[in-house]
């Protein structure tokens, strides 16, 4: 869903980008409380591995495919605030060196595919736990229901963005319909996709998943007729130790998809594509140009690789290890004022 230069026009491309601006701001603050030692490098994965899937477009009907946004995952493993900046990072590395989002409709990304989804996602998904059963079953499937809304949520986000700056004079109702329609599918992908993620790191570190924090509740014990809490047990050793294992398997799995599995990702365009193609939208896009299209990492190939699996494998790799190294450097800045921020008697 990156929106391109042309679909918004720029007052309005403005405004988006001063609100995802302080969007960023705010979270910059928020995640200082969300980042300890741990998790601030787990965040910078988190980047890079959300940058990974959305290489692998999957097909979800006759000629249009979609793929992750990303931003319930991000929100359920670090946390809301940072998941909007994971979310920033990885947009900010795509319209750059990728040439994927328009650099002008970047704030516009950021809003609907960072915070809206976050927002939407991490709000349900917080209620959804708070009234099911506390285990982790019930934390996988929140990731689910939380993703699938989070989808069709963000597509209805761009409509009404574009009902205020669009370029073209649509149907802006077969607009909203097309665009949720094409997006509760893709919706299907990511819930699949957040469920499957989120379960696997809980299954191995559940005390690295934010969502999943305090997921235990107190011990019951009846005193003299009365339900009072037993003490709580001594966390166990191995769920404190170094998430260095979670680290380098989330790495390798972001670059293996990434590097080798993205070739094989559907070619056919995806929801927000297909869709302004089908009303439209697009129609003043072509006029312009993006502002790195001669960036050697466009389209998501290495310039002057002329074998294409090899060119797409190796601009996955380099995007995987340039996301990770500015979000963990992002991070770890993060944690560290953080850490400053503490007065020095406490």
């Amino acid at each position: 869903m990156h929106v391109p230069d042309g679909f918004i026009n720029a007052p309005v491309s403005a405004v988006a980008g001063v609100v995802a601006a302080g969007a960023v701001a705010v979270s910059l603050r928020g995640a200082r409380r969300e980042l300890d030692e741990r998790t601030a490098p787990l965040a910078g994965l988190v980047a890079a591995f959300v940058f990974a899937v959305q290489m692998l477009n999957f097909p979800v009907a006759a000629g249009t495919s979609g793929h992750l946004l990303g931003g319930a995952l991000a929100a359920i493993l670090v946390g809301p605030w940072t998941g909007v900046l994971c979310i920033a990072v990885v947009l900010l590395m795509q319209g750059v060196l990728f040439a994927d989002g328009g650099l002008t409709a970047l704030g516009v990304n950021i809003d609907v595919m960072g915070v809206v989804t976050v927002v939407v996602a991490y709000a349900l998904f917080r209620g959804l736990v708070l009234v099911l059963p506390r285990t982790r079953r019930s934390v996988t499937a929140a990731s689910f229901v939380a993703a699938l809304v989070s989808v069709p949520a963000a597509a209805a986000a761009f409509t009404l963005v574009y009902a205020v700056g669009g370029t073209t004079d649509v149907p802006l109702g077969k607009v909203l319909t097309a665009m949720v329609g094409v997006h509760v599918l893709i919706g299907i992908g990511e819930a699949v996709i957040t469920m499957l993620t989120v379960g696997a790191v809980l299954a191995v570190r559940p005390d690295l998943v934010y969502g999943a924090r305090g997921l235990t509740a107190p011990l019951k014990l009846r005193v003299d007729g009365e339900l009072v809490d037993a003490a709580p047990a001594a966390p166990a050793a191995p769920a404190q130790g170094s998430p260095r294992k979670l680290w380098t398997a989330g790495v390798v799995t972001a670059l293996v998809l990434a590097g080798f599995v993205s070739f094989y990702a559907s070619a056919s365009p995806d929801g927000l594509e297909k869709v302004a193609a089908d009303q439209g939208i697009d129609a003043k896009a072509d006029a312009y140009e993006h502002a790195t299209a001669d960036s050697p990492l466009a389209d998501y190939g290495v310039k002057d690789v002329g074998d294409a699996r090899l060119s797409g494998g190796l601009a996955g790799v380099i995007g995987v290890g340039t996301t990770l190294a500015v979000g963990t450097g992002v991070f770890l800045v993060v944690r560290r004022r953080r850490r400053d921020a503490v007065p020095e008697s406490v």
